[in-house]
């Protein structure tokens, strides 16, 4: 798969790490780097997407991402990976930055299977989109990158606090007892806190955005619909605000759209 473009790296990076493949990334600033003044957001044709549900397959999720942000434009690659340190990441390239602008304001935050997305501009362009807008530098960006890997491949300081963090890890673990593992609760769905969007499951796998959007319609407020095409059971409703969805869900909560099937309304989670 093609590489992809990088997203900015703050202060105290954060881990998951990055693979090779995400070396174009800028490194941490070091001390003598001098304090400048805040700029304009950096604007780029490809989005970088946090937060991700980690336990949806790859392919899967390549697939409900290039579904989603294919109405604000022509998108010409999808990039995520599924190493550890990868995971819950994903990369979007746009033909253009209008259409990657559009996207990021609208999209940005949009909970997709059940966890709201962070995203922001990449620091430089992907592969992809060089490659279409700017064909005949596309070897010689290449190149760069290539050569930027090998040259980072051992002094990234990213790399080198992740070693470190590995090595006193598994130093640790040698003397540790183990200990029982903690079950991780979650909250069921029928018991998460209002708010403006809805949460549908259960849908005729017939059903349309038109539908639902009659369906929901009834009620004031209404903002939008979302459906998701690779999981055509579950879509979104979102309101203005919290009083209208309220209303929408206790009212709507097991109405047979197709007359069989029940559909069950829960608030989305945040």
């Amino acid at each position: 798969m093609a590489d992809v473009a990088s997203p900015p790296i703050p202060a105290e990076p954060a881990e998951p790490m990055k693979t090779d493949e995400e070396e174009q990334k800028p490194l941490v600033a070091t001390e003598a780097a001098p304090e400048t003044p805040a700029q304009e957001e950096h604007v780029s044709e490809t989005l970088y997407i946090q937060n991700l549900n980690e336990k949806i397959k790859i392919d899967v999720l390549k697939q409900s991402l290039r579904a989603l942000f294919k109405t604000y434009g022509e998108v010409l690659d999808v990039v995520a990976h599924p190493n550890l340190r990868m995971r819950g990441q994903a990369f979007v390239s746009f033909e253009s930055t209008e259409a990657a602008q559009k996207a990021l304001k609208e999209v940005n935050r949009f909970p997709l299977y059940s966890k709201p997305m962070q995203i922001t501009f990449a620091r430089t362009r992907s592969d992809a989109v060089v490659r279409r807008v700017d064909a005949n530098n596309y070897d010689g960006h290449k190149e760069r990158r290539d050569q930027h890997k090998k040259d980072t491949r051992y002094t990234n300081p990213l790399k080198r606090k992740f070693k470190a963090k590995r090595t006193a890890a598994e130093v640790d673990g040698a003397a540790a007892v183990p200990q029982a593992k903690r079950p991780n609760v979650q909250m069921p769905d029928e018991y998460l806190p209002p708010n403006k969007i809805l949460f549908l499951q259960n849908l005729p796998e017939s059903v349309t955005k038109d539908q639902l959007n009659a369906l929901f319609a009834q009620y004031p407020n209404l903002h939008e619909v979302r459906l998701i095409p690779s999981k055509k059971d579950i879509a979104f409703v979102e309101y203005m605000d919290e009083g209208s969805a309220t209303s929408a869900k206790d009212a709507l909560h097991n109405h047979k759209l197709d007359g069989e099937n029940k559909i069950k309304i829960t608030f989305a989670r945040k």
